[in-house]
């Protein structure tokens, strides 16, 4: 015996007038450079640029066990970087094995100092609000 299918009851809400969000306009020092850099904001590559920005260099290896990610994964995000001249990448053999040697620019340390400013803005203004 085949137990009675149950009605389905479409659900009725109301809306409710939510108010609007606040939204906070933040400046960097740059105004030629006033959008969000989304390209250190991703957590690996923020991680490459503020890893490098306390170590004058980080091979390849050492970036690798301080992320622990996937070799594909850190090389497509330090390409980026390098794309962008944040980063730079010296290649060279030790003992017949590969060897990239990693370093920020001038370029990237600006880069960050910009994104970093931006999250001590934000923090600003909302512990304000």
């Amino acid at each position: 015996m085949n137990p009675k299918p149950k009605k389905r009851v479409a659900a009725v809400t109301t809306a409710r007038k939510q108010p609007k969000p606040t939204v906070v306009a933040v400046s960097t020092r740059d105004e030629g450079d006033a959008k969000f850099d989304r390209l250190v904001y991703e957590r690996v590559r923020l991680g490459i640029m503020s890893a490098l920005a306390v170590r004058d260099e980080l091979t390849f290896n050492d970036m690798k066990a301080l992320f622990d990610v996937s070799d594909g994964n850190l090389s497509a995000h330090a390409r980026k970087l390098e794309e962008a001249e944040y980063v730079s990448c010296t290649k060279s053999f030790e003992e017949r094995r590969p060897k990239s040697v990693y370093r920020l620019t001038p370029r990237g340390r600006a880069a960050l100092n910009r994104y970093l400013d931006h999250v001590e803005s934000v923090i600003k203004a909302t512990r304000r609000g």
